[in-house]
């Protein structure tokens, strides 16, 4: 019966030994410039993140006709997993890694509110989200500059007809605080 407990035990001091040796940063938290707002960003593994994004961000607006033609800025919440595929060739090409300048690929959701507005002379009010999936880039500079592009496809549901949509994402941003922990430093 005790051999249970101390294995358990051991497993938990292998993955903490495990997770010391993180290509991600731990933790960096960064002010949005072009969607005004706050980014968190915290390692989950070795090469994978969560993603965390408050802010102002600009959408397709799904209470139009033609919602791909028609966009405007809505308050929102974004939560991405991101898994960084390219630490190691970075590396190996002498590139920086530091706060996660690498490539990622990442399941997305965002919900998004619109408020109570008038489009197109009819009042259209309610919570709007997208789930899908986004690849992208993330670079860090030691000056604390940071931008990240993701494109993907999402399906976008919400108060309107509901379907596939692509995604565009451009953050450029200053990295308030991070962890720097990461392999790359």
């Amino acid at each position: 019966m005790l051999r249970l407990p101390l294995l358990v035990f051991l497993g938990l001091v292998q993955l903490t030994y495990a997770q010391f040796g993180k290509n991600c940063e731990l933790r960096q938290l960064k002010i949005n410039l072009i969607h005004p707002g706050i980014e968190y960003e915290m390692a989950l593994g070795v090469n994978s993140t969560l993603d965390i994004r408050v802010a102002y961000q600009t959408s397709l607006d799904p209470f139009t006709e033609r919602p791909i033609e028609n966009y405007d800025f809505f308050p929102a919440l974004t939560l991405q997993n991101r898994y960084y595929y390219n630490f190691g060739s970075r590396g190996r090409r002498g590139h920086q890694i530091y706060g996660n300048s690498a490539n990622y690929i990442a399941p997305s959701v965002s919900v998004f509110e619109s408020g109570s507005r008038v489009v197109e002379g009819a009042i259209a009010e309610g919570v709007f989200a997208t789930t899908g999936l986004v690849t992208g880039l993330q670079r860090s500079y030691n000056s604390g500059l940071s931008f990240s592009v993701d494109i993907g496809a999402a399906y976008y549901w919400g108060p309107f007809d509901e379907g596939i949509q692509p995604v565009f994402n451009l953050s450029i941003g200053w990295i308030v605080n991070e962890k720097r922990w990461c392999v790359g430093r």
